[in-house]
């Protein structure tokens, strides 16, 4: 009987998955036509730009929106794999693929001891409720990686470490994954120098590969505050009241232009440096990083923890970010499932509020971005809503991490099996006759 549950669950599952993606194929190649602006252009006009650029041999050191570090360069030259296709019908084809494996992977965690399935049927509705964009950017792809690497962290550290590296050279912000990892033991040892040692090598590979494999750094950072991020709200109820500033096509993206720009993208760096703050004093006043250990067993790290931190330490930073780009959600959706997987993880609450944010982003972007564009009431009330989801995800996710991980407090531990009462009275009586 529970056989045949199990089946009728991963069949429903892959069910729903084939009908959601199939409306987002449609929606990609424009056969159902959302409003608003086409999604798609990233992946024809600017991921086809760099991939003959990278073919050339350099990274694109002169394009400004080139703002990702090297190992970007694997997704957008993959769809030379395919090349009986189109460049941006063979992109999304690969984006399907790694889509389909991470439902495979959800599901197959899912069937062991301490998990659920919820996090699949998560990640089945998180992807959909981001529309088209989830298909038309290369975020699923970090964010199938950074699952992957939480899922193998607490059996394959050094399998973990890697993924990391790798997720952290797709898009950096995988780094985050290690905020919960433990400083001590064996299994630590092997994530962080897995970690850093491939970091360290697949780094140092691309930059003897081809020259301008650091450039992102310097037009990252000369970024300024896009028109959907946290601390755009005061520009566009400003720009309501007669500021005189303007929307304009900035590093990539539509970013506010004008007198204040800078001291409110200085407010929301600030914003991030308090979260970092508040990561590091969470780090220090927590309690062991390790399932709880009774009766002389050994304490292992705890997969909760691990997924719990990474969770809250993405969304604190992705939230206050002076760039809030849609497609960021997917990283949100992504961990926001890996919770929702692991049962012993206490971060349920804020990951469904990850999910209604995505639901909500679709409706920001694309269906209404020209109203977001133009600060009109609308796409102020879909940012402040969206927005308005992520704060509270935040402060829902904080005060539940602090709460089950404070000092005097195994970090979220597992189920652990008590010994029985004759093999107790053994451990008694071997411990008082010494």
């Amino acid at each position: 009987m529970t056989g045949t549950g199990t089946g009728s669950g991963t069949a429903a599952a892959w069910t729903a998955w084939a009908a959601t993606r199939a409306l987002l194929l449609l929606c990609v190649f424009r056969v159902l036509v959302l409003p608003g602006p086409d999604v798609t252009t990233d992946v024809s006009e600017i991921y086809h730009g760099w991939s003959e650029v990278l073919r050339s041999g350099t990274f694109p050191l002169d394009d400004v929106t080139w703002q990702y570090p090297p190992a970007a360069a694997l997704p957008v030259l993959a769809p030379g794999l395919l090349p009986f296709l189109p460049y941006t019908t063979a992109f999304t084809v690969l984006v399907l693929a790694v889509d389909a494996a991470a439902l495979a992977l959800f599901l197959r965690v899912g069937r062991a001891p301490g998990h659920r399935r919820t996090g699949a049927w998560a990640w089945i509705a998180g992807v959909a409720l981001l529309g088209p964009t989830a298909y038309a950017r290369y975020d699923l792809m970090v964010a199938a990686v950074a699952a992957a690497a939480l899922f193998a962290a607490a059996r394959r550290p050094r399998a973990a470490g890697a993924l990391i590296a790798l997720g952290a050279l797709l898009k950096v912000w995988p780094v985050l994954l290690l905020t919960g990892a433990p400083l001590r033991g064996r299994r630590a040892r092997a994530l962080w120098g897995s970690a850093a040692g491939w970091a360290a090598g697949l780094m140092l590979a691309a930059v003897v590969a081809a020259p301008g494999a650091l450039s992102f750094l310097a037009f990252q950072r000369d970024r300024g505050t896009e028109v959907e991020s946290l601390g755009a709200l005061v520009l566009h109820l400003a720009r309501r009241a007669g500021w005189p500033g303007e929307v304009q096509l900035h590093y990539g993206s539509l970013e506010f232009l004008g007198p204040g720009v800078p001291l409110v993208s200085a407010l929301s760096l600030a914003l991030t440096g308090a979260a970092l703050a508040w990561l590091v004093l969470w780090r220090l006043r927590a309690g062991p990083f390790g399932e709880r250990a009774e009766y002389g067993e050994r304490a292992e790290p705890a997969p909760a923890t691990l997924c719990d931190a990474a969770f809250t330490a993405v969304l604190l930073f992705t939230t206050t970010s002076r760039v809030i780009s849609p497609q960021y959600l997917l990283w949100l959706v992504g961990l926001a499932a890996v919770c929702l997987t692991v049962r012993a993880s206490r971060q349920g609450p804020p990951a469904v509020l990850v999910l209604l944010a995505a639901g909500v982003t679709q409706l920001e972007f694309p269906v209404s971005f020209a109203d977001v564009v133009a600060s009109d009431a609308r796409g102020i009330a879909l940012l402040v809503l969206r927005n308005g989801l992520l704060v509270a995800a935040c402060l829902a996710a904080c005060r539940r991490l602090r709460a089950h991980t404070g000092p005097g407090r195994a970090a979220v531990p597992g189920p652990v099996a008590r010994p029985s009462l004759s093999s107790a009275r053994g451990a008694h009586t071997r411990a008082t006759s010494r």
